[in-house]
């Protein structure tokens, strides 16, 4: 089973052995991180943010250009951000490390 690290906004580490085929952010979810997915991972929010460490960028597959439309409106955007429902966890994905933002915008609440 692959791990993936989650680094929160304190800095605080927490890695978890995850089932191949999941998403960052049903992830997140599952041990209940503070990732809000207000679309449910539908690709309409950018709640769901995460900042991919610089080490495992080039290892996952490039934005689409919907994910990238809505990662401009995630708060903190960084070189390497990218939205957790769109990182599916695989075996070659063994180590990732992400960080959560310290905060997000939630454009769905009005």
């Amino acid at each position: 089973m692959p791990k993936v690290t989650f680094i929160l906004a304190d800095g605080t580490r927490r890695e978890f052995a995850v089932e191949a085929g999941k998403s960052l952010l049903v992830v997140a979810w599952d041990n209940n991180l503070d990732v809000e997915g207000a679309c449910g991972g539908v690709m309409a929010c950018s709640t769901c943010h995460v900042i991919v460490d610089p080490d495992w960028i080039d290892r996952l597959a490039a934005p689409s250009e919907e994910e990238e439309e809505m990662l401009d409106l995630a708060w903190g955007l960084t070189q390497t951000s990218r939205l957790g429902c769109q990182i599916t966890v695989t075996d070659a994905l063994d180590g990732l490390v992400v960080s959560l933002p310290s905060e997000t915008r939630n454009l769905l609440d009005g």
